[in-house]
């Protein structure tokens, strides 16, 4: 298990090059929506570089499913700007998940016990799903949500707007909330479930701070807003993020 992350972590970084020669400034936010200005304005500083590459580690809790209990959970996760990609692994007592859009591909494996193959999820929905998730985690490589070619924002009011995605085939959207400082506190969108539901999508983000020269969230709560109630599967803190070091941790 341990082998096959290494070798997909490595498989990960080679796909991208690096874009941190490309500098953030202020004037590229002329005709953006007012929200969106506020977030840039409010986190990056002008000269900032683009970056490159992430990788980060976190622990919090996790709920396999609508009636399992809460589990401790450890992940850590390597994501890359220029292709999108990222690979994420989650350790628990009981099982390791591995989430992953490599290669334009999007994958889903578990294992109980680390022995074990219980799930091994992939296609069309997959590619989706985890190409939604690199998106959606941009919130911690900020410059990768500036527009161009591929990404846009859209004005809805003073406190949303919407940002779209068309990369590979696919067309993905989140409908973003900004509070006054210009922080963005929520994300929704449509993604599967499973292969065939598709259903709301939330992630919400607070307790906002500096991690090497860059300002994101660390606290994230991940839900499914189904008909019946919310279903919240997901509570991460981030506990170390770094940028620009395309290679494993090594512990």
């Amino acid at each position: 298990m341990s082998a096959k992350f290494n070798k997909e972590v490595e498989e990960l970084f080679l796909q991208s090059k690096s874009i941190s020669n490309k500098i953030f400034y202020r004037y590229q936010l002329a005709g953006l929506p007012e929200p969106v200005q506020r977030y840039f304005n409010h986190i990056l500083k002008d000269g900032q570089p683009y970056i490159s590459y992430a990788r980060i580690k976190h622990d919090g809790q996790f709920k396999p499913g609508l009636n399992k209990t809460w589990v401790n959970i450890k992940g850590e996760q390597y994501a890359t700007m220029e292709k999108p990609g990222f690979i994420w692994k989650g350790t628990t007592s009981m099982f390791i998940a591995r989430d992953m859009y490599i290669a334009d591909k999007g994958r889903l494996i578990v294992s109980l016990f680390s022995l074990y193959t219980i799930a091994d999820a992939k296609g069309g929905q997959y590619n989706q799903g985890e190409l939604l998730r690199w998106l959606g985690e941009s919130i911690l490589y900020p410059t990768n949500l500036l527009p161009g070619e591929r990404l846009k924002w859209l004005p809805i009011d003073s406190q949303t707007a919407k940002l779209t995605l068309d990369y590979n085939g696919l067309s993905l959207f989140f409908i973003i909330t900004f509070n006054k400082i210009g922080e963005i506190i929520q994300m929704e969108t449509k993604r599967y479930m499973d292969e065939k539901k598709l259903e709301t999508w939330v992630v919400k983000s607070s307790g906002y701070k500096e991690m090497n020269d860059v300002f994101v969230p660390l606290t994230f709560e991940v839900l499914w807003r189904l008909k019946k109630s919310d279903f919240t599967y997901a509570k991460f803190n981030i506990t170390e993020i770094e940028y620009n070091k395309p290679e494993k941790y090594t512990n």
